[in-house]
């Protein structure tokens, strides 16, 4: 019980921490309820998942301009998959690793190094006004910078895993294997992570 106690306040904060950048970047996923003997649509897809998409994407390019030109891409892929018919496909998932693989492209291009280097700022301008929730509306302009300009102080392999773990909810050996490195490393970049943010938002949230 005493390790029970010991590590709920830590539970606690990095989940704040997780649920800060979910409103930062775009506000909650919408729900996609399809009986699993009735295959979803695209548009069903679509309209299911695009919010979560723009949420990765913005979370890991920072920048609202690529992340949409990315989404497009990502969907792109994602008519072209569907068009072949296999049922098998779980579609989050998929969409998940696709997401990850495509920002990690993008940032790897030439220009991309070269962009990085202005270090984009949030512009609360660019969140679309329906994602602006009650809690979001409840953090001062100030809390999302913070919340922002520490996210982006972290590498980009930080990003993703503390993303896919803490924001999409994947199981350590699920981050692995999208990322192809071993699980302890996933660990390490996690607590690397989770250490930095708390120092940097401590009292902050």
């Amino acid at each position: 019980m005493t390790g029970l106690r010991a590590t709920s306040p830590e539970r606690r904060s990095t989940h704040r921490l997780a649920h800060s950048l979910m409103i930062v970047s775009g506000g909650e996923e919408d729900r996609l309820n399809a009986a699993e003997d009735d295959p979803p649509g695209y548009d069903e897809l679509y309209h299911a998942h695009r919010a979560r998409v723009v949420r990765l994407c913005r979370l890991l390019l920072s920048d609202p301009h690529e992340a949409d030109d990315v989404t497009q891409e990502i969907f792109l892929k994602l008519f072209q998959m569907h068009q072949r018919g296999d049922r098998s496909v779980a579609w989050g998932p998929w969409l998940t690793r696709v997401t990850v693989n495509a920002c990690r492209d993008r940032r790897r291009s030439g220009w991309w190094k070269w962009w990085r280097e202005r270090h984009q700022e949030f512009v609360e301008a660019d969140l679309p006004a329906n994602t602006r929730t009650p809690e979001h509306e409840a953090m001062s302009g100030e809390q999302r910078r913070q919340v922002w300009r520490a996210f982006r102080e972290l590498s980009a392999r930080q990003q993703e895993v503390f993303v896919l773990r803490q924001v999409e909810g994947w199981s350590t050996e699920e981050v692995a294997d999208t990322l192809g490195v071993s699980p302890g490393s996933i660990k390490r970049h996690l607590y690397r992570a989770v250490h930095q943010l708390r120092e940097a938002l401590r009292g902050r949230l």
